[in-house]
Formats: structure tokens, sequence, C-alpha cells
């Protein structure tokens, strides 16, 4: 296997890191546009790998799907790995597919509101680009499995090995992330430094939240709607947690069989206010406005005012919470509800590989992914997602000891449903 990584810094670097320790793969080609930042993240991946040579950088402009399908062929890439935020998800997609190569993200291509009814009806939803070309994709027997890193990813692999082994009928499908960190300054008071890309942020959750019903379909509702507290493991407790736009809810009802799906997000009533805040300014913004002499993005003001999520580790302290909440009828027809999770401590993954551990938790799926393609224990064809394959090799893989395995332990914890929601 050859993989051609789309991105460096944050979740790319936590990638190299993580595939570094692996011997799944001939070649790791790191790709930026600023070709010093990917010689940055091969340095950093190999400094502890005297005589690593698999991994090389070079320059790519990821907005290019021409630029992309060039550097798939001069480096002979079987697989490409978008890194980069979801406005660059279609030239990389048909960047790899012209140059005939299999593809893996972590985000998938960007909504577009209903120009009528925004927070009643769907317009163009989450993936809906890629799933367009789904056929183009089988029929050239080439595999794009989208929506690979932790949310959405492992909480899809989470949805298929509950659909498989857990539930006989399944009322939701509920991805519920929470967490307890905190970011602090060098006088250790705490600031506000958003853990993932706050491009990103803004999009999943000002947009309108998309739920799923089996006698509706995809509708979608107001932001930030149907709030509830829901208790998190290991230490982390009750977050308060509401309807955000996210790909699980147009993955999961593709593949499994459920009466619902959700995604509801632990965001804190600080970070939601400062999103009202951002959409209230207008600073949420993409279009570009001219100020002085120069036009730009709101949005990428935004960004570019706040902390790196890369750079804020060794100051962040806490755990992260990804997971599934599940409720239907179980195997033994009795009533039942279940929480299946993964959770990440930061001072853990800061010690191993000198990443935050929300970049942590979201790069160490997609290379379980890669290696399980690489040996064969998944393959495909077309747009899929990863309730399209059996979810037994991947949480297997993930949380064997090293060296055989990713030493990463998942967890599942059987609640009644008012403990677990805290009603």
């Amino acid at each position: 296997m050859r993989i051609l990584l789309v991105g460096s810094g944050g979740v790319g670097d936590a990638v190299a890191r993580i595939a570094v320790e692996r011997d799944f793969f001939e070649l790791l080609v790191v790709a930026d546009y600023d070709e010093a930042r990917a010689k940055a993240t091969v340095e950093a991946a190999t400094a502890r790998r005297p005589g690593e040579g698999r991994l090389v950088a070079a320059q790519v402009d990821a907005s290019s799907a021409e630029a992309v399908e060039a550097l798939v062929r001069e480096h002979g890439a079987t697989h490409v790995l978008n890194a980069v935020d979801p406005r660059f998800v279609m030239p990389i997609f048909r960047g790899a597919f012209a140059a005939g190569a299999d593809y893996l993200d972590m985000a998938m291509s960007l909504s577009q509101r209903h120009p009528e009814q925004p927070y009643a009806e769907t317009g163009v939803k989450l993936g809906d680009e890629q799933f367009a070309l789904a056929q183009e994709w089988e029929s050239a027997g080439r595999l794009a499995l989208v929506g690979v890193g932790v949310e959405p990813g492992l909480s899809d692999v989470f949805a298929r090995y509950a659909s498989d082994h857990l539930f006989s009928e399944i009322d939701e499908l509920g991805t519920r992330d929470g967490a307890n960190l905190a970011v602090h300054d060098e006088h250790g008071n705490e600031v506000f430094a958003p853990s993932f890309s706050i491009w990103t942020t803004i999009e999943e959750c000002l947009n309108p939240p998309v739920v799923w019903e089996k006698d509706r379909g995809w509708f979608t509702t107001p932001a930030f709607s149907e709030p509830e507290v829901f208790e998190f493991p290991e230490g982390i407790g009750p977050v308060e947690c509401v309807n955000v736009e996210h790909e699980e809810v147009l993955l999961m009802p593709r593949w499994l069989d459920a009466r619902r799906v959700t995604f509801k997000y632990g965001l804190g009533d600080e970070f939601i206010g400062v999103l009202k805040t951002l959409n209230t300014l207008g600073l949420d913004r993409t279009e570009k406005v001219r100020v002085g002499g120069v036009e730009v993005s709101p949005r990428d003001v935004v960004a570019a005012c706040l902390p790196d999520p890369a750079t804020i580790g060794p100051r962040m302290t806490g755990k992260t919470c990804a997971g599934l909440w599940v409720t239907g009828t179980g195997r033994d027809g009795q009533p039942r509800a279940t929480y299946l999770y993964h959770v990440a401590d930061n001072e853990q993954t800061m010690r191993d590989y000198g990443a935050q551990c929300v970049v942590w938790q979201t790069a160490v799926n997609p290379v379980v992914a890669l290696e399980l393609l690489a040996t064969g224990a998944w393959s495909g064809s077309g747009v899929l997602g990863p309730e399209a394959f059996d979810a037994v090799p991947f949480l297997d893989l993930l949380k064997a000891p090293k060296p055989e395995g990713y030493g990463s332990p998942w967890g599942m914890e059987d609640r009644p449903a008012a403990v677990a929601t805290g009603d």
C-alpha cells in the first residue's frame, strides 16, 4: 500500500505519527500546500525511528483535482487519505478517482441549506455530491471509504456492531459526544480555545441539524435543538448535548435498520453563546468581504484569531469521549439501552504521540481502516461508509495491545435509559 496523505499539521500530523509505528504500508507521502509544513510533519513522525525512509513530504494544492491526480501518479499512490477541512473534499475525491486510487476521508462534502425551509427540509445534504458519483466508483472497482474518523467513523463502526451483535430491533442510533477538556494560558487561567478546527465547528454547529426517522426520512431542526443531559463515562460526567449537523445521520440509515438516527454534541453554554454571537455578527460567513483594499472571509479571520488546535495540547487537560447511544430490543427480546464509547485522555496522547486528544482520537481510526484494507480484512467498491463493513476486525485491532494492535480499548455500558440521559 502506497498512501498519499493530503494535509499536515493537526490530524494529518497525528496520522503520520500513528502510522509510522505500523508495517502495513510501503510509502506515506505527506502533502500540504506549504511543503515546509509537510516536511516538519515527516521529521516529527520519524524522529524516534532512525533510518525510517517510508515517509516523504510533497507540495500539493488541495483545491485542484488535477494537482491531486498528478501527485498520486507521481508517487504511485494506491490510497488517498484526505485530512484537510471539508471545503476540499470534492477536488481530492475527484483527483483520487482520476488517478485510479482508492480514497478515504474523515468529513464528507458540504451541505447547502434548503432555500425556503432550512429548519424543516434538507437541501443538499452532507455527502450528497460524493454519493452522486457512487456508481462511477463501483463500476471502476474503486473504493471511496467516507467518514472514517472518530465521528463520523468509529461511531458508525459501533452502529454496525450494535446492529449485528447486540440488538434485534433498534429504536435509536444516537451519537453522543462530550468532554471535560479545559485549556489554560501561561498563568493557569482557563481560556476559550476550541479543540478542533473552528472553521469546521462553525459549519456543523450553525447549520440546521439533520435528523432521520424511518417514517419521515431526513429532515432538519433549528440549531442547538432537543437539549439533553447525557452521562459520559470515565469521570467526564453529565454534559448537556444538543442536535448538530453531522455525517452519521446521513450514513447510518443507508446500511442499518433503525427507527431514528441523531447526533448530539456537548458544546456547553459558553461555546453555544460564542457561536450565536458569531452568527449574529455575520462572522460565521464564508463569503469574502472587502476590508480596506483586501477581501477576506469572516470565518477565516475568526479561525486565524484563535489558537491552532494542533498547538494547544500542552495547555489542555481532561478527556474526550466519542460514542453511540443505542436503544431498542436486545437479542434476548428484552428492552436494551447501551452506550458504546471510546475515551481519549489528553495527558496520555500528548505523552505517547505529542498530539492533543481530540486530534489523536480522530486520526487513529483512518489508520486502522487503512490497515484493514491493506490486509484484506475490509474490501469493497463504490462510495461506502464504515457501516458497510464488519465491525469486529476494526474494534479488535483498535483495542489489541501493541504491537499487534493499537492499544486503545473501547468500552460498552448497558444502562437504564433514564440514568443514561440524566432525566
